[in-house]
């Protein structure tokens, strides 16, 4: 069951910690899997549930195509990463991580045509 309610700062912080820790691990092929370094993923976003136990980082391996064989490295070296983190961060508990596929760019793509589209563009205004 997801919230509807915004995340507190506390959430967005820790988030931005380990966003900023896990790609710094991944950027160094600190993981040491040659196939996981291989992808280049890029860690976009990590949001922190409320009581800060579970991270969902939001990833996009750097090779089209490989989204699913991503994930399941990722998955496969999870708590691997949590261990490499613990050190990093100052935090109580270090979260459980999980790994989704950012889809924010697929977004922007699928709206940037549609507002090329000859059909939707005759009915936007004229820049000026």
């Amino acid at each position: 069951m997801t919230s509807s309610k915004a995340p507190s700062q506390r959430q967005l912080r820790a988030g931005e910690l380990i966003r900023h820790a896990l790609a710094e691990i991944l950027l160094r092929g600190e993981v040491g899997d040659p196939e996981l370094d291989r992808f280049g993923v890029g860690v976009h976003e990590v949001t922190m549930s409320p009581d800060l136990r579970i991270a969902t980082a939001f990833v996009r391996p750097l090779v089209d195509g490989q989204n699913e064989k991503a994930l399941k490295l990722l998955a496969k070296h999870a708590r691997y990463m949590r261990g490499l983190l613990a050190p990093r961060l100052d935090m109580k508990f270090m979260p459980e991580l999980r790994f989704r596929i950012d889809t924010a760019l697929d977004y922007a793509d699928k709206i940037d045509r549609l507002l090329k589209d000859p059909v939707v563009a005759r009915d936007l205004p004229e820049k000026k």
